[in-house]
């Protein structure tokens, strides 16, 4: 392992230790699993490109799970703890080489009671969510890739996402109940955390435990019809965003405000969005279609596409056209596109967004997907934007937080850079505590490398 800087060992040695457990070796499929989606970011492309792992375990058990961690103890392999690399920061790419660690073929549904489900890390958020579905529940929220990803990499690496507009982020307390743990420590061990002690682990990138088991509770399930409302004018649009997010009587799931020409990227949806216009792409339980309508109607809009709960769900729904997935279908039509990650500040006004789509223009497009934060709906936004060179792209970033916009940054692989930019000393105290040779993502924790400041 000496070409990606990290300790020499025989991997033969190595695999010998993991006997009954499928490892994968080939270079391609080594490759493959040793990226995620980072290539939505020119900037990120550049540092990720040629990062890989040296093999790929995939365990089956938490037993499984804690011999893995101890042979990589023992010989001081970094670890990489992968999903299903639907996410867009690089989280589960080894920086330092090493061994991946591939939970997705831990996917038992252990129970779902009244409001709550047990599962494994590797359980698919669709999956789980047909199941809870027949007894009257669903998931709170979901990314856009909700077929694909998994549960485990949602709260290891997610934020929020469809249905955090009625439910807050995953980072509001009660929205993930309990995790059971593996340590990377000389004996691992396995340690159950509830309650706030979550936070220690939840979006923390797999740089400070082994997710083997999440508690996270569920919703009252709706039929949710789908519509997309067009607009002749953006911010008639964004303002109607606003006022359907406020309407506690209707209950809804995605408040998603698009300002042309980004529909113009969406294939399938043009014979329903006329050209030059702005659109919401929206989820309303059925029995809210009538208020819907008034409000609908309030604002000047028009419906262009309507789907019961039944007719969507067959095929691609809407929801796909939305959070990130905008990004994906822009970008598989011209690929030189990113994006931001923009929370703009409470105000009902709006005044910011107005600003911020008339200065910019075309180069940073419109996408707003509305959001409760700190208990207000409010508009965050995943704008595309036309990229030309990493100084352009910064001074975007910078003129956003200038005028009062927070950037939440997708072109950095580091956990604190790209979030809140402060030192979560809580996670890295318990880093030092579970993984105290560093071995779990190594490079992607600031605080790790600068734990100096902040230890006693």
């Amino acid at each position: 392992m000496t070409s990606t800087g990290t300790p020499s060992i025989d991997l033969r040695t190595l695999i010998a230790e993991l006997p009954g457990i499928e490892i994968i070796t080939d270079p391609s499929q080594v490759s493959k699993l040793s990226q995620d989606y980072y290539t939505y970011s020119p900037i990120l492309q550049e540092i990720l490109g040629d990062k890989r792992g040296d093999l790929v375990v995939r365990p089956t058990t938490e037993a499984a799970v804690l011999h893995i961690a101890k042979i990589c103890v023992k010989h001081r392999v970094p670890l990489t703890v992968r999903g299903a690399g639907t996410g867009n920061y690089g989280q589960c790419v080894p920086l330092q080489g090493g061994l991946i660690l591939d939970l997705s073929n831990m996917q038992k549904i252990k129970w779902i009671k009244p409001g709550i489900a047990c599962v494994e890390p590797g359980v698919k958020l669709a999956a789980l969510d047909k199941q809870a579905r027949e007894s009257g529940w669903e998931m709170r929220m979901a990314p856009s890739t909700y077929r694909k990803a998994t549960i485990g990499g949602f709260i290891g690496g997610g934020s929020g996402g469809v249905g955090s507009v009625t439910y807050g982020q995953l980072r509001d307390r009660g929205n993930l109940l309990a995790l059971r743990v593996v340590t990377m420590e000389d004996e691992p061990r396995v340690i159950e955390l509830r309650g706030d002690d979550v936070y220690k682990v939840a979006h923390a990138w797999g740089t400070n435990g082994i997710i083997t088991e999440l508690e996270i509770p569920l919703g009252p399930a709706y039929a949710w019809a789908e519509a997309i409302v067009t607009f002749p004018d953006f911010m008639t649009a964004a303002h109607f965003g606003q006022a359907l997010s406020d309407s506690d009587g209707m209950i809804k799931k995605l408040v998603c405000i698009l300002a042309d020409p980004i529909p113009g990227y969406f294939a399938a949806l043009k014979t329903c969005i006329p050209p030059g216009s702005h659109c919401a792409l929206i989820l309303v339980a059925e029995c809210c279609l009538e208020p819907f309508a008034e409000l609908v109607k309030e604002f000047s809009g028009t419906v262009t596409y309507q789907k019961t709960a039944q007719e969507a769900s067959k095929g691609a729904t809407l929801v796909e056209y939305s959070w990130n997935h905008t990004t994906l279908h822009a970008r598989s039509v011209d690929p030189t596109l990113t994006y931001l990650q923009t929370l703009f500040p409470a105000d009902k006004s709006l005044k910011l967004v107005e600003h911020m789509y008339h200065h910019f223009g075309d180069e940073v497009m419109m996408h707003l997907e509305y959001l409760r934060f700190n208990g207000q709906a409010i508009p965050a936004a995943l704008q595309i934007v036309r990229y030309t060179t990493p100084e352009r792209l910064q001074a975007i970033m910078d003129y956003h937080e200038e005028q009062g916009a927070m950037i939440f940054d997708p072109h950095t692989c580091i956990l604190e850079d790209g979030g809140r930019k402060t030192v979560d000393v809580t996670q890295l105290q318990f880093k030092q505590m579970v993984d105290p040779y560093g071995l779990l993502n190594p490079g992607k924790l600031r605080a790790w490398e600068e734990r100096s400041q902040y230890l006693a």
